[in-house]
């Protein structure tokens, strides 16, 4: 039998090109998921670590979650001082600065500490020096380009009594994952409001022993004063010493859950590949071994047995698998090589050499031999099963009304019923789980009755292009001719077809209902709004004509003393405490003439201004104090008061609450001024410059910029991320089962030599033959499509019922037609490249030629 292994091989070299490719481009799915991934982590590893790794010691208050107080920190840094170490906090706070003549530079940013030892820089100085004396600090770059900060100048840390001013010695880069407005030295960082140390690097003296060192840094716990300090000190608490990889690693667990968790979502789509593999593979052995039962039968007549011909055929399929997984292995390491290459290149994020894992590799390339091997074990049993008589005799056409293909469908239609009762409970239970296992049965329902609804849907396909030709009238009865194979083509296509369009609908839905919610939440583009107090005249002309905004309108207010209403709960806290102020800005933006008009020109599309009725006040979830919000307030000004009825709204206009224009002229009356300015940017505007001129313009005014355009692009872009990157992993099963198809068509052409020679011999035209065949793949690819996406549509619905109605109540359907469309043009432009090949090489054979062949 091992020369009839090695003879079938090489006979049946072609036939397996489709089972090697679908094998190869699953395997290649796992193995350039684990490049991406080993390089995220190694680049992560990188900048996670690079704050420890000049350190002998990294010492922390107590576990690795940062320290319990300050005064730990401090004795550490001086008993390194005392023992001619070197040691420096990790630490940070966040203050304001400003320029010395007062104008703001930033309301909020990070100040974290920069080394006194050269040694335990970890920072990248790309302009000027380091920071050598306490007044002098060291800017981040790119924030010190967005801020207009320049080696030489002068800034303000802070305010009051505790503000300390600084002198800006040179420009550095810290990592995506740790990084600061400023560095300055931890003798002034220690003197800043507000200040928290997350761990201290510790480095020994040259000579020195670390064992020793820790066991210093040790005793510091016992009493927290440390050699030479004075025993009033705060004791430190419990400290603890690791090496700086134990840190880093602990710091990359928390960080790797996000690449793991993508790792693990590309996986489920490597593992939809696979599972389109085995259908393409089971449909390839099945033909060829239908196509070689006369060969096997006479095998079987000279004397082999049932096992040694079963033995011979599964282990071919072992050769196979080897061979394609092998193949695959060598396809992901060049696509995962080269695909970091080219994001290193283009992209902005810190990524690491590729670090293969053996675990990954062996488990793909087991995977791939394993998947061939179980894809074939049927269709090897069905083949050696028949009689060796039998197999010799003229070949019965193919046809589902037997015993088994009657007991397929009827367990098909079990499986169907399941699936459809696990879906309504889903729907009934908002169970995510219960909706995925309802889903699953269903499809597989749909399988087990490919036979019966696959060739229907080819017929009546087939009814509408009849008419155009021979080729066609051909084409749609070659394809129903094998109801299980060609269930068994479509299957692999329809499963890729079914969850892009899944996906697309359920995602165009979610974009929708998410779409109306980003109306409500960023109705208008920027805002300008007073953080105490009204605009300056001068700002609000400078903003409202800024280059780059099409729009502007001047929303009007006043203040107002906000108290709970007599009776409302507070939670047992005092009035004061219900709110965020003792004051609050009131405004309405429909309270200026021709108001109406000025919104419609800033509000975008479908977006609205929720205007509050006349009995209500929208309050900024920012302005809730501890208690809440109560039921009823009073708002009273100089005028009056009145008592509203609070509603939480995501407010991007300041500080400042809506109420209707009754309201504001009721307690204000004629004494209102502008507490805000709603802008509504240029078409094709770059947004981040716009913003930045904004924030230069209200520098130092008291004024908060909001740019909800860029809060609201920055939603829709994640969206789109997801979007493309769910139907591009996708189209991967798509295209492993384009190549079933094209496979499927080629083995055809070679199973039906003597058909097609004698249709030649009739007068079919070498075109109207290779016409013939197009129109077969066309058709396979179009009903597995309309097919698919019926299903996949139907899906969408109860996703949209179970994930997103919880959510967003009013969310509804959205079938995405011209996405919809593509699908269905591509998948059938596809299935006619798919039988190119097999349609050449079906056209080249003369009629004498293929009249002749066995």
């Amino acid at each position: 039998m091992r020369t009839v292994l090695l003879a079938s091989l090489r006979t049946h070299t072609r036939r397996y090109v489709a089972a090697v490719l679908a094998v190869a481009i699953a395997v290649a799915f796992v193995v350039v998921t684990d490049a991406l991934a080993s390089s995220a982590r190694g680049g992560l590893t990188g900048e996670v670590g690079k704050p420890y790794e000049k350190g002998d010691l990294v010492v922390t208050g107590g576990g690795m979650d940062g320290w319990p107080n300050n005064t730990g920190v401090e004795a550490v840094v001086d008993l390194a001082e005392e023992r001619g170490d070197a040691a420096v906090p990790l630490a940070e706070t966040w203050l304001t600065i400003a320029r010395p003549d007062g104008s703001t530079v930033a309301t909020d940013a990070a100040i974290g500490t920069w080394a006194d030892d050269p040694s335990l820089v970890w920072q990248s100085v790309v302009e000027g020096r380091g920071a050598e004396a306490p007044d002098e600090a060291v800017a981040g770059a790119s924030q010190a380009r967005a801020r207009d900060i320049a080696v030489g100048d002068e800034v303000v840390i802070g305010s009051g009594e505790s503000a300390t001013t600084v002198t800006v010695v040179g420009l550095a880069d810290g990592t995506t994952l740790a990084s600061s407005a400023l560095w300055v030295p931890f003798e002034t960082l220690r003197t800043l409001e507000g200040w928290w140390a997350e761990t201290v690097t510790y480095a020994v003296a040259p000579g020195g022993d670390v064992g020793a060192a820790a066991d210093a840094i040790a005793a510091l716990s016992d009493d927290g004063t440390g050699s030479g300090a004075s025993a009033d000190v705060e004791p430190a608490g419990v400290l603890e010493t690791f090496t700086p990889a134990e840190v880093a690693d602990d710091r990359l667990q928390k960080v790797n859950q996000q690449v793991d968790v993508m790792a693990m979502l590309v996986l489920l789509f490597a593992a939809i590949a696979a599972v389109v593999s085995v259908m393409v593979i089971a449909n390839t052995f099945s033909i060829l071994f239908a196509q070689r039962l006369r060969d096997l039968a006479l095998l079987r007549c000279v004397g082999a047995t049932r096992r040694q011909v079963r033995r011979a055929i599964r282990v071919e399929a072992l050769v196979v698998g080897l061979l394609a997984s092998l193949a695959g292995l060598a396809l992901g390491a060049a696509l995962g090589y080269g695909g970091v290459a080219a994001l290193r290149a283009s992209v902005d994020f810190p990524l690491g050499a590729v670090d293969p894992s053996l675990l990954w590799w062996g488990a793909a390339f087991l995977g791939g031999v394993v998947t061939t091997v179980v894809a074939a074990w049927v269709p090897t049993r069905t083949a050696t099963r028949v009689s060796p008589l039998a197999a010799l005799r003229p070949e019965a056409a193919p046809s589902v009304r037997t015993t088994a293909g009657r007991a397929r469908i009827a367990f098909g239609g079990l499986v169907l019923a399941a699936g459809c009762a696990g879906l309504a409970l889903a729907v009934a239970t908002e169970a995510l789980l219960v909706m995925v296992a309802g889903g699953t049965a269903f499809f597989a329902g749909v399988v087990l009755l490919g036979p019966v609804i696959v060739p229907a849907l080819l017929r009546l396909v087939g009814l509408a292009v009849r008419r155009t030709g021979p080729s066609a009238r051909i084409a749609g009865d070659n394809a129903v001719r094998n109801p299980r194979r060609t269930a068994a083509t479509t299957a692999s296509l329809l499963i890729g077809v079914t969850l892009t369009t899944a996906v697309l609908t359920g995602m165009a839905s979610a974009r929708a209902a998410t779409a109306e919610e980003l109306d409500q939440q960023y109705p208008v583009d920027v805002t300008v709004a007073a953080d105490s107090g009204p605009l300056a005249a001068d700002l609000v002309e400078r903003v409202s004509g800024m280059r780059g905004t099409d729009a502007a309108v001047v929303v009007p207010g006043g203040l107002a003393a906000v108290a709970p209403a007599a009776g409302s709960d507070t939670g047992g806290l005092p009035p004061e405490e219900v709110w965020a102020s003792d004051s609050l800005a009131i405004a309405a933006p429909a309270a200026a003439e021709d108001a109406d008009r000025a919104l419609d020109e800033v509000v975008r599309g479908d977006r609205t201004i929720a205007v509050p009725g006349d009995d209500e006040i929208a309050v900024p979830y920012d302005l809730v104090g501890t208690a809440g919000v109560p039921e009823r307030v009073e708002v009273t000004t100089a005028t009056g008061t009145r008592t509203l009825t609070p509603r939480l709204v995501d407010g991007g206009w300041g500080a400042a609450a809506l109420v209707s224009p009754a309201t504001l002229e009721a307690l204000v009356g004629e004494g209102t001024e502008p507490y805000a300015v709603w802008l509504r940017a240029e078409d094709g505007v770059d947004v981040d410059d716009l913003v930045a001129d904004l924030e230069a313009a209200a520098s130092g005014s008291g004024a908060s910029v909001t740019p909800l355009l860029q809060q609201r692009n920055w939603v829709d872009t994640q969206l789109d991320v997801v979007v493309m990157a769910v139907v591009g992993l996708l189209g991967v099963g798509v295209l492993i089962a384009l190549v079933g198809i094209g496979n499927t068509l080629g083995l055809s052409v070679l199973e039906r030599a003597r058909e097609n020679a004698l249709l030649r011999a009739l007068g079919l035209t070498r075109r109207q033959l290779r016409r013939t065949l197009a129109a077969e793949g066309v058709l396979l690819s179009v009903v597995a499509t309309l097919l698919g996406t019926a299903v996949g549509v139907f899906f969408a619905v109860i996703g949209v019922r179970v994930m997103v109605q919880p959510s967003i109540g009013d969310a509804a359907l959205v079938l995405p037609y011209g996405q919809l469309a593509a699908v269905v043009a591509v998948a059938a432009l596809a299935g006619l490249v798919a039988c190119v090949l097999p349609a050449r090489r079906a056209a080249r054979v003369s009629p004498a030629a293929g009249l002749t062949a066995d």
